[in-house]
C-alpha cells in the first residue's frame, strides 16, 4: 500500500460565464473513522469559499430608482386597471400590481450526498421558470437531476444496513463487505422564494437579490452498488489494511473496485416502485427542500448567481444502506444562470428587483402625481410674514423686518433702519432726532495720531540680501560676488527708500582683525558706489564681534547710521 496518499474528490470546478471564470479546488480534510456523517465540515466550506467567490465579483450596473412602470397603464393587466384608474385620478392610494416577466434559469454545479457512507462530489444541472407573486414571494417550478457517488472506508456485517440483493451477494463472502453506491437522482421541485433585500429605503432597484427557499420536492432515486468483481464474485478486499489510514485505505479499494456497479441497492423499512427506464427499481419519495441564494444583475434581462439547496426525503436507503441513525439527504450547490422572458413593452421586470419605495421616495422628492392643494398664505405687505402672524402688517415695501414681521431697529433708537440716517447710533448719543441721528458732539480729530502716520517711513520691501565671502586674507572681490552685488544694487534701484547695511567681522581685540573687517566693508561700498552707482548715503558701515570674520552681511533697512568710520588700525591697513 502506499502511504501519504490522500483522495481527492473535485479539482478545478471551473464555471465560464459572462467574463467570470472561478476555479475551486476541493479537499476534503481525513476526519475521525467513527464519524457517520464524514466530510460535512469539508462540503461546508468548500461551499461557503464557492460563496466568498462569487459574492466578490463585481458588475457594473447603473442604480436605478425609476417608478415610471407605477404610472404605466400599458403593463397593466385587464383585469387590475379597475385600480389603477382610481390610482392615477388620485381616487385611491395603491397602484395596481402590473405585469411581470418570468425568470428561466438554467443551473449546473456540485451536489453530494450526506449518508453514512463517505461520498464524492457529483455533479448535477437543471432548469426552472420562476414567477413573482409580489415585490417579496416569488414562485419556481423545476427539475433537477444528479448523479452521487461514495465509497466507505470500513469492513461491515452484512447485517448491518443491508437488504435484498446488495446484502444476498455477501452471504458467500464470510459476510463482510465495504458499502458503496452510485445513485441517480431526478428532482421535480415547487419551490417559495423570499427575496431578503428588494425594498431599500437608501438606493433605488437593487443590483443583487439574496433570497431564501422552502418548497416541496418529489424525488426519484436509483441506487446501485459495485458488488461483484469483473467474474461476478463478491470481492474478497485480500491485502487491504483496514486498520491502515482512511486514505491509504479507500485508495487500495478503489484500485480493487471495477466500478460498474452492477447490483441494486437494497432498501429496508420500504420497496421500490415499478418505475424507471430500465429495472423498474427507482425509489420514489417525498421531499422537504431548504436553502438560500444570491443572483447579480448583469443586465435588464440577465442575471448570474450561486444557490445553495439541500432536498431532504426523511429516507436512510439512498446509499444503499440504512442503519437507522439518520436520514440522507442531498446537498447541492449550483450556479446558475437566469434569462428574463416576456415583452418589455407589456410587462416589468420581475418584481423582485424592483424597490417598491420608488414611487414614495420621488415623489416626496419630487411631486408628480401627488394631488398637492394651492396654499392660501395671504402677505399684503409682501414681507413674508402671513398676515394671520403679521404684527405690522402695513410695512414699506423693502424694509427689513423680524420674524413677526415688525421693522428692524438695529440701534434700538426708537427709528427703523428703513428711515434710520444713523442706523448704529450709540446709546450715549441717545435721544435721537427723527431721522434716528444721535446728539453726540463731533469727536476732536486725532491729528497727533494722522500726522504720526503721515510722517511713517514706508518700510524697506528688501528683506533677503546675500552675504559676501572673501577669501582669507583677501580683499578681492570675485566674479560670483560681483554678480551677487549686481543683483543688490538692481534691488536697491527698484527701492528707493531702502538703505544697505554693510556690516563686518573682526575677533576680539586682534587688531590686525578689525583693521581687515574694516577693509572688508570699505572694499563692498566702494565696488557699490563707483561700479554699481548706489549713493554713498544709502549705505551704512557697520563693524562687529563676533561673526565670521571672511564675511560681510548685507541687510536691506531703513534705519540711519554713519556712511563710514574711521581705519581703527591704518598701520595695517591692507591694499589688495
Amino acid at each position: 500500500m502506499s502511504s501519504g496518499r490522500e483522495k481527492i474528490y473535485c479539482k478545478n470546478l471551473v464555471f465560464h460565464n459572462l467574463s467570470i471564470n472561478l476555479s475551486v479546488d476541493f479537499k476534503w480534510e481525513t476526519l475521525q473513522t467513527n464519524q457517520l456523517l464524514p466530510m460535512a465540515s469539508g462540503k461546508f466550506l468548500s461551499i461557503l469559499a464557492l460563496s466568498g467567490l462569487v459574492a466578490t465579483a463585481s458588475f457594473a450596473q447603473k442604480s436605478d430608482a425609476d417608478y415610471g412602470w407605477v404610472l404605466d397603464s400599458s403593463k397593466r393587466s385587464v383585469k387590475n386597471m379597475p385600480q389603477q384608474n382610481e390610482f392615477l385620478n388620485n381616487q385611491y392610494p395603491y397602484p395596481s400590481k402590473p405585469r411581470s416577466m418570468w425568470e428561466l434559469g438554467l443551473s449546473g454545479g456540485g451536489s453530494f450526498l450526506f449518508s453514512d457512507i463517505d461520498p464524492a462530489l457529483g455533479f448535477g444541472g437543471g432548469i426552472s421558470l420562476r414567477k413573482s407573486l409580489g415585490h417579496v414571494l416569488s414562485v419556481r417550478g423545476s427539475y433537477n437531476g444528479s448523479i452521487n457517488k461514495g465509497l466507505d472506508y470500513r469492513l461491515r456485517n452484512t447485517n448491518d444496513g443491508l437488504a435484498g440483493p446488495w446484502r444476498n451477494n455477501y452471504l458467500n463472502n464470510g459476510d463482510k463487505y465495504v458499502a458503496n453506491y452510485r445513485t441517480k437522482i431526478h428532482q421535480l421541485s415547487v419551490d417559495f422564494i423570499g427575496s431578503l433585500n428588494t425594498a431599500s429605503g437608501y438606493r433605488g432597484n437593487p443590483k443583487t437579490n439574496i433570497y431564501v427557499l422552502a418548497g416541496y420536492s418529489v424525488l426519484g432515486a436509483d441506487i446501485d452498488v459495485d458488488a461483484l468483481n469483473g467474474n461476478g464474485t463478491p470481492y474478497t478486499y485480500s491485502g487491504i489494511d483496514f486498520t491502515g489510514k482512511r486514505s491509504d485505505i479507500k485508495s487500495d479499494l478503489k484500485d480493487q473496485l471495477d466500478g460498474e456497479y452492477e447490483t441494486n441497492g437494497g432498501v429496508l423499512n420500504g420497496s421500490r416502485d415499478a418505475v424507471g427506464r430500465s429495472q423498474d427499481n427507482w425509489l420514489i419519495r417525498h421531499a422537504l427542500n431548504l436553502g438560500a441564494g444570491i443572483a447579480f444583475k448583469v443586465s435588464e434581462r440577465v442575471n448570474i448567481g450561486l444557490e445553495q439547496k439541500f432536498t431532504m426525503p426523511f429516507d436512510d436507503n439512498l446509499d444503499g444502506v440504512n442503519t437507522g441513525l439518520a436520514n440522507d439527504f442531498l446537498s447541492s450547490t449550483q450556479f446558475r444562470l437566469n434569462f428574463n422572458l416576456g415583452n418589455s413593452s407589456k410587462a416589468v421586470a420581475p418584481l423582485w428587483w424592483l424597490n417598491p419605495n420608488n414611487y414614495v421616495y420621488n415623489e416626496v422628492n419630487t411631486p408628480k402625481h401627488m394631488k398637492i392643494p394651492t396654499p392660501v398664505l395671504p402677505d399684503a405687505d409682501g414681507d413674508g410674514v402671513t398676515d394671520q402672524f403679521d404684527m405690522e402688517p402695513n410695512t414699506p415695501a423693502g424694509a427689513k423686518v423680524d420674524s413677526h414681521g415688525v421693522s428692524v431697529d438695529t440701534d434700538g433708537d426708537g427709528v427703523p433702519d428703513y428711515k434710520d440716517k444713523e442706523p448704529l447710533t450709540a446709546r450715549d448719543c441717545f435721544p435721537v432726532d427723527t431721522d434716528g441721528v444721535g446728539k453726540c458732539p463731533e469727536p476732536p480729530c486725532c491729528t497727533e495720531l494722522r500726522n504720526a502716520i503721515d510722517s511713517m517711513k514706508t518700510t524697506c520691501a528688501i528683506t533677503s540680501l546675500p552675504s559676501v565671502q572673501f577669501k582669507s586674507g583677501s580683499l578681492t572681490i570675485s566674479a560670483t560676488t560681483k554678480a551677487l552685488l549686481t543683483n543688490v544694487a538692481q534691488q536697491m534701484n527698484a527701492n528707493p527708500n531702502c538703505k544697505v547695511k554693510l556690516t563686518g567681522y573682526y575677533k576680539g581685540s586682534d587688531k590686525r582683525s578689525m583693521q581687515l573687517g574694516w577693509d572688508r566693508v570699505s572694499t563692498v561700498q566702494k565696488y557699490l558706489v563707483e561700479q554699481e552707482g548706489i549713493a554713498e548715503n544709502r549705505i551704512i558701515f557697520s563693524l562687529s564681534d563676533g561673526g565670521d570674520p571672511n564675511t560681510v552681511d548685507l541687510a536691506g533697512t531703513t534705519e540711519e547710521g554713519p556712511n563710514t568710520i574711521p581705519a581703527p588700525f591704518p598701520q595695517f591697513k591692507k591694499s589688495k
